[in-house]
């Protein structure tokens, strides 16, 4: 099952707070009201991830778009699933993963994302991110 985690919808409530904030009367915009009402769901039932089948499609639209402004991978150019390592050092994805990235979801690359950034061992995230951040490989926002 297909499923957005909290977080992601923290993300995306975020970014459209920002780019459409609450007008007079504190009123939010049709993409905030959407996600939060998913995410308030999520925290009243005490869950941390919702199936992507139920977001509803204003919800559904709304992260898509958010998603549209977060990188798509985690390669840092540095695959050692190429050297037959099961799990790449330089991003923490596994050598299916690597290999299908380009027909998976936006939900399933997230899910991924999420999982990579949780574990935090990958090179990504420790002796080569600020290498890759002054390259232009990696954006503040991940």
């Amino acid at each position: 099952m297909e499923s957005i985690h909290l977080t992601d919808l923290e993300a995306a409530i975020n970014h459209w707070r920002q780019r459409a904030p609450s007008g007079p009367g504190a009123s939010l915009s049709p993409q905030v009201a959407a996600l939060a009402e998913v995410y308030a769901l999520l925290v009243y039932q005490r869950r941390d991830a919702v199936a992507a089948r139920d977001m509803g499609d204003t919800a559904m639209q709304a992260w898509l778009a958010w998603w549209e402004t977060t990188p798509d991978t985690p390669c840092i150019a540095i695959c050692s699933t190429s050297q037959g390592d099961a799990v790449c050092k330089g991003c923490g994805r596994s050598f299916d993963e690597v290999q299908h990235w380009l027909a998976y979801t936006p939900v399933q690359k997230r899910a991924v994302w999420r999982r990579i950034t949780v574990q935090g061992t990958a090179w990504r995230f420790n002796r080569y991110a600020e290498r890759a951040r002054s390259a232009g490989g990696i954006t503040s926002s991940e």
